[in-house]
């Protein structure tokens, strides 16, 4: 007998938009981290974003994932107003 790989559970629609919008931040952030010029920062930088979504990875509380969106946008934006000052 083969196990599924599939959920027990299916996503709610509600749910579903919310886990697309985690994956679209971090690959943003993924892509936005490559512009870090120093290869160390980008490993640093790489390594913090990997481990705090993993962390995060098993969050129900609706109100705390909508935190955690909202704080992960604001680094997204920090970041990228970071790098922008830095090339000019």
């Amino acid at each position: 007998m083969t196990v599924s790989k599939l959920p027990t559970a299916a996503l709610s629609l509600k749910q579903f938009l919310q886990r697309q919008r985690v994956l679209g931040i971090y690959r943003n952030m993924l892509r936005t981290i490559r512009l870090v010029p120093s290869e160390a920062d980008r490993k640093y930088l790489t390594d913090w974003a990997r481990d705090e979504f993993k962390r995060n990875k098993n969050a129900t509380n609706q109100d705390a994932i909508r935190m955690m969106i909202t704080q992960a946008n604001n680094h997204l934006e920090e970041l990228q107003k970071s790098l922008a000052l830095a090339k000019s």
